[in-house]
């Protein structure tokens, strides 16, 4: 055998092992999966959106009554998948309406590849202003003329082959994103064709951190700063093999000019957590490997109401939910009073996961407390009732009883009904659970 029919054999054999494991994970999650609940896709396509080199459809959802200047996320999906089948798998849409941010989701061509993947191994993709890294960008301009986006809060996420595009959106972007989330993917410059991307999926990869940031920093002119990262990967992963985590967290911890080793780690819910934290003590990197789970975004179908995404081919029950905590650790909860979105996003009892605690923000209606006085006591409307609590004084009596700063919250005005204010409230609890020192 020739050494190009050698080659051509072994790049078959691969093929199908990578087909086969698609079509596996597949029928695994069908037959595991609860019983869905099938709703119409609230995604909007957006025919066009600039000049397009890389043949990308793009889709969006924008909650109602959005005001300006809001964070827009970026959602890349995994091979064999659709734009819509992300949102429902992942329920960023469902986040963005309890948030108030607007979500793009481009969607792969079959024209440009038969498998949907995002061309993320090919340089005429994944170069700064060329193909399909083109096209993405050319969406979110379009997203920050037409919705009003704020530049400072653009991230982008994406699993598996998305994943890896959302590394090469970051690398040739960085400028663009304060931040992205990768699950299941691979560093940014990994492959150059077909073959090495199934080498760098299937096989163990020899990298070292200065090389890996090398190829960063190369991608463009930018020195920085640097987006934050959010690294998912399950530690049984039969397709992308999880030592693509341990390659993304070096080539980002070198570019970031950190150390190798994690400012702290800690387990939340069986599942490890690493976070790296810049000079001023800010966390700007964190990677999770999620215990025993294979290919795919991890899902928790118990958070009652604050559940979101279903779990489905790839989209994996693993007890946390990857949407949620990518929210927090970009902070996309952060101005809800001032986007006044509380009252028509916001369930009666909001909870934000913040380093594996539950930072709750009460109140039905943009947090009204006007018959806590009333309920004092036990007295009645129409009873020689007290004065009215104000609810902001009473919040920080108890962050001060437990040993915490005082979220700074106004005293209610003499006669004024008693409002609770959530965004101090907010601050103080990411401040307090070390994700922010503002």
């Amino acid at each position: 055998m020739s050494p190009f029919d050698k080659a051509m054999a072994n790049l078959e054999a691969v093929r199908r092992k990578f087909e086969g494991l698609l079509e596996t994970a597949r029928r695994k999650a069908s037959h595991e999966a609860a019983v869905r609940t099938a709703r119409p896709s609230p995604l909007q396509e957006v025919p066009k959106f600039g000049r397009n080199p890389g043949n990308l459809r793009m889709f969006v959802h924008v909650p109602d009554g959005l005001p300006r200047r809001v964070p827009l996320v970026v959602a890349l999906h995994g091979c064999s998948q659709t734009a819509a089948d992300y949102d429902s798998g992942t329920g960023w849409s469902t986040l963005a309406d309890r948030l108030g941010f607007a979500v793009v989701y481009a969607e792969q061509q079959p024209a440009n590849n038969p498998k949907n993947c995002f061309s993320w191994f090919l340089p005429g993709d994944t170069t700064r202003d060329l193909g399909e890294a083109r096209s993405i960008r050319q969406m979110v301009e379009h997203a920050i003329a037409a919705f009003g986006i704020d530049r400072s809060r653009i991230f982008v996420t994406g699993l598996s082959a998305g994943g890896a595009m959302a590394s090469a959106m970051l690398a040739t972007y960085p400028e663009v994103f304060a931040g992205g989330a990768i699950i299941a993917g691979l560093p940014h410059g990994s492959a150059r064709s077909v073959q090495q991307a199934f080498d760098a999926m299937f096989a163990e990869q020899s990298h070292s951190a200065v090389v890996l940031g090398a190829r960063v920093r190369a991608a463009s002119g930018h020195r920085g700063p640097w987006p934050k990262i959010s690294v998912w990967h399950g530690t049984a992963d039969p397709i992308v093999k999880p030592s693509n985590c341990e390659h993304i967290i070096a080539q980002w911890t070198d570019v970031h000019g950190l150390s190798a080793t994690p400012s702290f780690e800690e387990t939340i819910g069986g599942h490890s957590r690493r976070v790296w934290n810049d000079a001023k003590g800010d966390p700007v990197i964190e990677a999770f490997l999620i215990s025993g789970m294979g290919h795919g975004v991890p899902l928790a179908s118990t958070l009652g109401k604050n559940t979101c995404g279903t779990p489905g081919a790839f989209f994996l029950d693993a007890g946390i939910s990857a949407s949620h905590h990518i929210a927090s650790f970009w902070q996309l909860g952060e101005g809800l009073s001032e986007t006044s979105r509380v009252s028509t996003t916001m369930p009666q009892s909001h909870a934000l996961q913040t380093n594996g605690r539950a930072v709750a923000v009460a109140g039905e209606t943009g947090g009204d407390w006007s018959n806590l006085g009333e309920a004092s006591n036990g007295r009645s409307a129409g009873q020689d009732a007290p004065a009215l609590l104000d609810p902001n004084q009473v919040i920080a009596a108890a962050f001060k009883a437990a040993g915490l700063p005082a979220p700074g919250l106004p005293k209610t005005a003499a006669g004024a009904t008693p409002q609770v204010t959530p965004f101090p409230i907010i601050r103080a609890a990411l401040k307090a659970a070390g994700l922010t020192r503002n």
